[in-house]
């Protein structure tokens, strides 16, 4: 059975130490997507890195903190306006309607975004229906508990 979902939500991603973060539902987009700053592939040792951190000063929920990881890969994301860009996308988990899901994450530089977080059709496929008149239901079910 598939969880109704509204277009705007709060959730929480514990590897990326964030709670209560806004999301917007975007049936329109392919993948998912985070805010970040300072994205770039390193090496260390012979080993391939993906450096990066999360929203930028403006944000309230901003912490400077620095993250990598070797889960990633990059992927050519056809944006809202047409124009192709390579961007790195990291594999993490996502917890709404209290449940835990993993979620691909291409990272952006979303700066001028109301949303930090968009999730698209990847992630909601076979899990959620939307109803573009509901908003923030995972966020009000995780505060009735």
């Amino acid at each position: 059975m598939k969880i109704t979902i509204g277009r705007i939500d709060k959730a929480d991603f514990p590897e990326l130490i964030l709670e209560d973060i806004d999301v917007k539902i975007d049936s329109g987009a392919y993948t998912s997507s985070i805010h970040c700053s300072n994205i770039e592939e390193i090496t260390v040792n012979t080993e391939k890195f993906i450096r990066f951190t999360l929203l930028d000063p403006e944000h309230p929920f901003y912490n400077n903190k620095e993250f990598s990881t070797k889960k990633y890969a990059s992927k050519l994301v056809k944006s809202s306006n047409g124009i192709s860009e390579k961007r790195f996308m990291i594999e993490t988990e996502i917890i709404m309607f209290n449940m835990n899901f993993p979620i691909h994450l291409t990272l952006s530089e979303r700066k001028d975004m109301t949303f930090p977080v968009l999730l698209g059709r990847k992630f909601l496929n076979h899990k959620f229906l939307i109803d573009t008149t509901m908003k923030d239901l995972s966020y009000k079910l995780k505060n009735k508990i």
